[in-house]
Protein backbone atom coordinates (compact mmCIF):
# COMPACT_ATOMS: atom_id res chain seq x y z
CA UNK A 1 0.00 0.00 0.00
CA UNK A 2 1.47 3.33 -0.65
CA UNK A 3 0.16 6.99 1.08
CA UNK A 4 0.41 9.94 -1.66
CA UNK A 5 0.52 13.52 0.00
CA UNK A 6 0.24 16.47 -2.74
CA UNK A 7 1.47 20.03 -2.05
CA UNK A 8 2.28 23.11 -3.93
CA UNK A 9 -1.06 24.38 -4.51
CA UNK A 10 -2.28 27.70 -4.28
CA UNK A 11 -3.35 31.32 -5.74
CA UNK A 12 -1.94 32.28 -9.15
CA UNK A 13 -3.01 35.12 -11.64
CA UNK A 14 -3.76 34.11 -15.07
CA UNK A 15 -0.68 33.15 -17.16
CA UNK A 16 1.27 32.21 -13.97
CA UNK A 17 2.93 28.65 -12.66
CA UNK A 18 2.57 26.32 -10.72
CA UNK A 19 3.95 22.86 -9.61
CA UNK A 20 2.57 20.25 -7.93
CA UNK A 21 4.13 17.61 -5.77
CA UNK A 22 2.75 14.34 -4.97
CA UNK A 23 5.14 12.21 -1.96
CA UNK A 24 4.65 8.82 -2.11
CA UNK A 25 4.99 6.29 1.36
CA UNK A 26 7.05 3.10 0.62
CA UNK A 27 10.11 2.02 -1.08
CA UNK A 28 8.34 0.69 -4.14
CA UNK A 29 7.30 4.02 -5.75
CA UNK A 30 8.95 3.34 -9.01
CA UNK A 31 6.59 0.13 -9.28
CA UNK A 32 3.81 2.64 -9.84
CA UNK A 33 2.70 4.41 -12.60
CA UNK A 34 1.54 7.98 -11.43
CA UNK A 35 -1.86 10.37 -12.46
CA UNK A 36 -3.10 13.81 -11.79
CA UNK A 37 -6.79 14.63 -11.66
CA UNK A 38 -8.99 17.40 -10.94
CA UNK A 39 -11.87 18.32 -10.02
CA UNK A 40 -14.11 21.60 -10.10
CA UNK A 41 -17.13 22.34 -8.15
CA UNK A 42 -19.92 21.23 -9.57
CA UNK A 43 -17.78 19.45 -12.54
CA UNK A 44 -16.57 15.58 -12.79
CA UNK A 45 -13.43 14.27 -12.30
CA UNK A 46 -11.39 15.10 -15.05
CA UNK A 47 -8.01 13.34 -16.36
CA UNK A 48 -5.03 15.44 -16.36
CA UNK A 49 -1.70 13.95 -16.62
CA UNK A 50 0.07 10.26 -16.15
CA UNK A 51 3.21 8.98 -16.40
CA UNK A 52 4.47 5.60 -16.38
CA UNK A 53 6.76 3.50 -13.56
CA UNK A 54 9.84 4.48 -15.52
CA UNK A 55 8.75 7.59 -16.78
CA UNK A 56 9.43 6.56 -20.48
CA UNK A 57 5.47 6.90 -21.07
CA UNK A 58 3.16 9.99 -20.91
CA UNK A 59 -0.15 11.23 -21.62
CA UNK A 60 -2.32 14.23 -20.86
CA UNK A 61 -5.64 15.52 -20.76
CA UNK A 62 -6.59 17.41 -24.09
CA UNK A 63 -7.35 20.84 -21.84
CA UNK A 64 -3.14 20.84 -20.66
CA UNK A 65 -1.52 19.45 -23.49
CA UNK A 66 1.27 22.17 -24.51
CA UNK A 67 0.98 23.90 -21.18
CA UNK A 68 1.60 21.31 -18.31
CA UNK A 69 4.26 18.46 -17.78
CA UNK A 70 4.23 15.70 -15.47
CA UNK A 71 7.71 13.97 -14.74
CA UNK A 72 8.78 11.69 -11.82
CA UNK A 73 11.75 11.55 -9.37
CA UNK A 74 12.00 7.84 -8.23
CA UNK A 75 15.07 8.62 -5.98
CA UNK A 76 12.44 10.82 -3.96
CA UNK A 77 9.87 9.30 -3.97
CA UNK A 78 7.71 12.01 -5.45
CA UNK A 79 5.91 12.82 -8.78
CA UNK A 80 5.48 16.43 -10.34
CA UNK A 81 2.89 18.39 -12.09
CA UNK A 82 4.53 21.53 -13.84
CA UNK A 83 1.66 23.53 -14.76
CA UNK A 84 2.33 26.71 -16.47
CA UNK A 85 0.17 29.50 -18.47
CA UNK A 86 -2.71 28.79 -16.22
CA UNK A 87 -5.82 29.93 -17.29
CA UNK A 88 -9.50 30.59 -14.77
CA UNK A 89 -10.67 27.13 -15.97
CA UNK A 90 -7.65 25.15 -14.40
CA UNK A 91 -9.26 26.21 -11.35
CA UNK A 92 -9.67 22.77 -9.20
CA UNK A 93 -8.59 20.55 -6.47
CA UNK A 94 -5.88 18.22 -8.02
CA UNK A 95 -5.30 14.71 -6.90
CA UNK A 96 -2.81 12.67 -7.72
CA UNK A 97 -3.11 8.52 -7.81
CA UNK A 98 -0.62 5.73 -7.73
CA UNK A 99 -1.34 2.67 -9.63
CA UNK A 100 0.12 -0.24 -8.56
CA UNK A 101 -0.87 -3.10 -11.83
CA UNK A 102 2.20 -4.27 -13.65
CA UNK A 103 -0.37 -3.14 -17.15
CA UNK A 104 -0.26 0.77 -17.44
CA UNK A 105 -4.13 2.33 -17.62
CA UNK A 106 -3.37 6.05 -16.89
CA UNK A 107 -7.16 6.17 -16.42
CA UNK A 108 -7.61 4.30 -13.17
CA UNK A 109 -5.70 4.55 -10.14
CA UNK A 110 -5.17 2.11 -6.52
CA UNK A 111 -4.82 4.72 -4.33
CA UNK A 112 -5.17 8.43 -4.10
CA UNK A 113 -3.98 11.63 -2.07
CA UNK A 114 -6.38 14.09 -0.13
CA UNK A 115 -5.74 16.74 -2.87
CA UNK A 116 -4.39 20.51 -3.30
CA UNK A 117 -6.30 23.33 -4.33
CA UNK A 118 -5.53 25.24 -7.36
CA UNK A 119 -7.21 28.84 -8.30
CA UNK A 120 -6.41 30.79 -11.03
CA UNK A 121 -7.45 34.20 -10.89
CA UNK A 122 -8.27 36.45 -13.96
Amino acid sequence: QVQLVESGGGLVQAGGSLRLSCAASGRTFRRYAMGWFRQAPGKEREFVAAISWGGYQTIYGDSVKGRFSISRDNAKNTAYLQMNTLKPEDTAVYYCGARESTDWNPYDYDYWGQGTQVTVSS
